[in-house]
């Protein structure tokens, strides 16, 4: 468990970094809920970081924007297909995974599926219900169900429901009923 004020500003130091590489991305994890709620603490900080045909993947992409810069590491592991950054000026040190985009939220970054909290990239409500919903159906992770309930419930209204699969959101809906008002609210607001 982290301090989220340190994730944030681990978050900022790496969104200059990738800026600086005209590399979009943005963040995303239980960072996003604990950033909104105001909680002192959060234990998940991911990077989506988009690739795309005429750039190199994102794990090089990334990779090659933190190589010689003093605080941070790369870590590629070629058996499991990830990449964690670690930012170490602060101790113990920060990692962040990063995430291609398309696999982890949308193919595509830009100002549709962003919206910045305290001038940090994050995915918007809609995408970052997507992600962890598919999250959830796969993992069925306390942590996601707890992300998706909280965003779910406070933000509704923000939701674009064409984003969410409504068939995930029902089966998601019968196993954690807290979310069943929010999500009744959303589908009348499209009249469904």
């Amino acid at each position: 468990m982290h301090e989220t004020r340190r994730l944030l500003d681990s978050a900022t130091a790496l969104s200059r970094l990738l800026q600086e590489n005209g590399i979009r991305h943005a963040f995303y994890g239980s960072v996003l809920s604990a950033t909104l709620a105001n909680s002192m603490h959060s234990d998940e900080i991911y990077c989506i970081v988009e690739g795309g045909q005429n750039h190199p993947h994102p794990f090089r992409r990334t990779r090659d924007a933190v190589s010689g810069k003093e605080d941070w590491t790369s870590t590629h592991s070629t058996w499991t297909n990830r990449l964690h950054v670690t930012y170490r000026a602060f101790i113990p040190p920060i990692e962040i995974e990063i995430l291609p985009a398309g696999e982890t939220g949308p193919r595509h970054l830009d100002d549709t599926n962003i919206m910045k909290i305290q001038n940090i990239p994050f995915l918007n409500v809609s995408e970052f219900l997507r992600a962890k919903l598919n999250s959830w159906m796969i993992r069925g992770a306390e942590r996601d169900a707890h992300d998706i309930v909280y965003i779910l419930s406070r933000y509704w209204n923000r939701v674009d429901i064409n984003r969410i699969t409504e068939q995930d959101m029902n089966h998601f809906v019968s196993r954690n009923s807290t979310a069943g008002p929010a999500w009744s609210a959303l589908r009348r607001k499209y009249g469904m």
